[in-house]
């Protein structure tokens, strides 16, 4: 099992996250995901802002550059974090497309929405160890990812929880052999509990041959989801991933009050043999090639999965939606 996606942007700040991920092979490392091809051009990005002006090089004393933000208080950051995160201030740009950095535009443009958020995921990611220089890749190659082509994700409404209308849907390709899935799958509903109107969580299964019993497990779910139960067979097979053999699954078929002798006919055939395979086309199409792997409106999302983190790329992901693919202008 090797590092997912969201841990190969900076492996310090990974680290403090949820641990590796399960891939397509124990064997194979996990490659970068390419852009998957579009049928319109993305966006041209924007141009780059000037250098930053002798004025807005970091001070001697880093307290100076984490002062006199309105609204924001770094002041419980240690010494080293104050440090990094001054040179972050400094050396990096607001992506709201002003020509200042990061710092300066925090005290510039108080009413800049978007440097607020960049500056709480910025301290967030020094105060878990990360050096400037990789957090300031973590964040370029964050905003960068949404002027890339979208994926496009079928999903099947039985299986997604929340507004259809909602500005994100959040999608997990997902195994439910895997370890990491089921550290990630409370996290990311209660994320999505939390956000009623603002996200929809849809679930893709994304079996991986690495796990001898995820397709049964797979078979078993879908079933359960053309009987009307398909969450609750969900949460019934994370509640047991230690034991997904093909003769376990009627019992639990049963626990959520459906036929566990009809379950176990169904397991003996290629019932959803096509479905699973249209799953897994969906995940090659997307470069999947581990598990879980999550995607924001179809934009491969890669900073980890804890609830600050979350909330940052949703909000970052309504702001771009309502400026119509853009940033909103200070």
């Amino acid at each position: 099992m090797l590092f997912p996606r969201w841990m190969r942007v900076a492996p310090v700040l990974a680290a403090t996250l949820m641990g590796a991920g399960c891939t397509k092979s124990a064997e194979v490392p996990a490659t970068a995901k390419a852009p998957p091809p579009a049928s319109t051009p993305a966006p041209a990005p924007a141009a780059a802002p000037a250098a930053p002006t002798a004025e807005e090089a970091p001070p001697a004393d880093p307290a100076q550059a984490l002062t006199g933000i309105p609204g924001m208080d770094f002041s419980a950051l240690p010494p080293a974090a104050k440090r990094e995160l001054a040179t972050v201030f400094s050396d990096e740009f607001c992506y709201c497309g002003c020509p200042h950095s990061l710092g300066a535009c925090l005290k510039q443009h108080t009413s800049c929405k978007h440097a607020k958020r960049m500056a709480r995921l910025s301290a967030r990611m020094v105060a878990e160890g990360g050096p400037a220089s990789e957090v300031i890749v973590t964040l370029s190659k964050y905003y960068a990812s949404f002027r890339e082509p979208r994926v496009q994700l079928k999903v099947d409404p039985r299986m997604c929880q929340g507004d259809a209308n909602a500005p994100v849907t959040v999608t997990e390709f997902s195994d439910f052999e895997c370890p990491f899935c089921g550290k990630a799958r409370p996290i990311l509903e209660g994320f999505a509990k939390k956000h009623p109107s603002e996200v929809r969580f849809c679930y893709l299964p994304f079996p991986l041959s690495i796990h001898p019993n995820a397709i049964p497990a797979v078979q078993a779910v879908l079933w359960a989801r053309d009987q009307g139960k398909f969450w609750q067979m969900h949460d019934a097979l994370f509640g047991q991933q230690e034991n997904l053999k093909p003769e376990a699954l009627p019992a639990l078929a049963k626990s959520v009050g459906l036929d566990g002798d009809k379950l176990a006919a169904v397991l003996k055939t290629d019932t959803y043999k096509d479905e699973i395979d249209g799953f897994h086309a969906q995940g090659r199409a997307a470069s999947i090639n581990s598990t879980p792997s999550v995607f924001f409106n179809g934009r491969a999302y890669e900073l980890g999965f804890q609830e600050g983190q979350l909330e940052h790329s949703m909000e970052d992901e309504v702001e771009w939606r309502a400026n119509n693919n853009a940033w909103a202008a200070d």
